[in-house]
């Protein structure tokens, strides 16, 4: 269970720590959508993704004796370097088992904060979670899951809160709020704060259409998973399934869920780049996706898109851009 009080608890937790990133506007993209387009690029966040909110809170929380037994973390990347970064900062060891598919940026930028990177072949089948079972059993290290746990939630919802206040602060609302969503800790804070915070707000989650799990399991009120473990571009949104406590916050909280192609993700890395002079990569770029590609109608409202990361390799940035 996350509540309110969680979230807000988790902002005085991560104050001076993690970046506050601005809400950014862009009359081209004002004037190409027809609405008011506000940005939260947490491609600017601590190791270029939101994930360094849900991690450091986790590990602040940490006792004493959990801290000295380090902690494990289970990502595709960007919770790794997330976890990483934030255990370095408190002196814990952390071990990340990541993909040996993982864009090369996010495998050499774990292990540059530190931490001891354990890969698995993600296209073979290889169960990520067995072997973070094992090692946790072996060394009594925390286990710090990418979004099904309440600490991690809680951290990601702060974004939600800084979106309220920051809309206060110019005496506007917002008709909606869209979200990446991969197992949907980021969603799910975001719906939960903004529930409290700016109710009039429709949040959307935003997939690949090749793991449309969350649209699905919203449609059928039960969670679905996808059938593959990898093949999109956006990396950071191919969990296998909705997570559980997420997932009870999204179905009762969010609007729904849009999928973008992969052709469409790039396009808006591309336009990210040209037009926003922010480098995003394609699964922190799906919510800019949804609304250059007419997935919701946004002429005449104020809508707030989350980028949620930055983690690109230059090959996938030049294949963005040469799409274009």
């Amino acid at each position: 269970m996350v509540t309110i009080d969680d979230i807000e608890a988790a902002a005085r937790r991560i104050a001076g720590e993690a970046v506050r990133t601005p809400l950014l506007t862009s009359a081209a993209l004002d004037a190409r959508l027809g609405g008011r387009i506000l940005i939260k690029p947490e491609t600017l966040q601590r190791t270029g993704s939101f994930k360094f909110r849900g991690a450091y809170n986790a590990v602040a929380a940490l006792h004493a004796a959990e801290r000295s037994a380090g902690v494990v973390a289970v990502s595709s990347g960007n919770h790794a370097q997330g976890v990483a970064a934030a255990a370095a900062l408190f002196g814990v060891s952390a071990t990340i088992i990541m993909p040996d598919d993982a864009p090369k940026a996010k495998l050499e930028g774990t292990r540059r904060l530190g931490a001891t990177v354990v890969t698995y072949h993600r296209a073979g089948g290889a169960d990520r979670e067995a072997i973070a079972a094992e090692i946790t059993a072996r060394t009594g290290a925390r286990l710090i899951h990418p979004y099904n746990e309440p600490l991690v939630i809680a951290g990601q919802g702060t974004i939600g809160l800084e979106i309220a206040e920051d809309l206060a602060l110019r005496e506007m609302s917002a008709d909606a709020v869209l979200v990446p969503c991969g197992g949907g800790g980021l969603s799910s804070g975001v719906a939960l704060a903004m529930h409290h915070r700016v109710p009039e707000a429709a949040v959307h989650l935003v997939e690949p259409q090749a793991f449309d799990d969350y649209g699905r399991s919203l449609a059928s009120g039960r969670i679905e998973r996808n059938a593959a473990a990898s093949g999109s571009v956006c990396d950071a949104l191919q969990a296998a399934a909705p997570g559980a406590i997420g997932f009870g916050i999204n179905k009762r909280l969010a609007a729904g869920a849009l999928a973008v192609s992969d052709a469409e993700a790039l396009a808006a890395v591309a336009f990210a780049f040209h037009i926003l002079k922010l480098v995003v990569e394609p699964g922190g770029a799906v919510a800019l996706a949804a609304l250059l590609s007419g997935r919701l109608n946004v002429a005449g409202r104020t809508v707030v898109i989350v980028l949620s990361g930055g983690n690109i390799d230059a090959a996938m940035l030049a294949r963005a851009l040469a799409a274009d």
